[in-house]
């Protein structure tokens, strides 16, 4: 089971926030980022609270938390783990990197694990060309990989 980030502790985290900026201009995007940081997403009971509490249409929330792709809407595991899918790590294998990690935590590319430990996304080029294929686990990052490295360095996060 996923761990459960809507907590009462955080809603109350996200109320000093809210009052933290409300009244001033621009409040929307500092609210959602802080917002970000509490939950780990920005899910929709999130903007539903911030639009009720900022007078800011529901609409106009979700098409920013949409639009940057530093928001998401639902929760993310306590390990991000980003495989690159540039031109240069695709040509080296990434597709194939990506299938085994999908494989060995059993969930799918975009998705969280049952346990909450886990999320699997693939990225953009992460510029570190020279290294390719890349991976990344949170701030961690892994280069000139094979397949066979993939379960050495998802035991190190287990």
């Amino acid at each position: 089971m996923a761990r459960d980030v809507f907590t009462k502790e955080n809603f109350e985290k996200l109320d000093h926030v809210i009052q933290k900026y409300k009244g001033k201009p621009g409040p929307l995007m500092p609210v959602l980022t802080e917002a970000q940081k509490i939950f780990g997403c920005v899910a929709i009971e999130i903007q539903k609270k911030i639009s009720q509490e900022l007078n800011i249409p529901l609409a106009e929330i979700y098409g920013v938390a949409t639009f940057y792709s530093q928001f998401s809407l639902q929760p993310k595991g306590e390990y991000v783990i980003g495989v690159c899918l540039g031109t240069a790590c695709y040509v080296k294998g990434a597709q194939d990197i990506i299938n085994k990690i999908s494989k060995e935590i059993n969930v799918e590319v975009g998705n969280t694990s049952e346990d909450g430990k886990f999320t699997l996304v693939a990225t953009r080029c992460i510029g570190a060309c020279g290294l390719a294929p890349v991976l990344t686990v949170n701030e961690d990052v892994y280069g000139k990989l094979t397949v066979g490295d993939v379960e050495g360095i998802i035991s190190k996060y287990r």
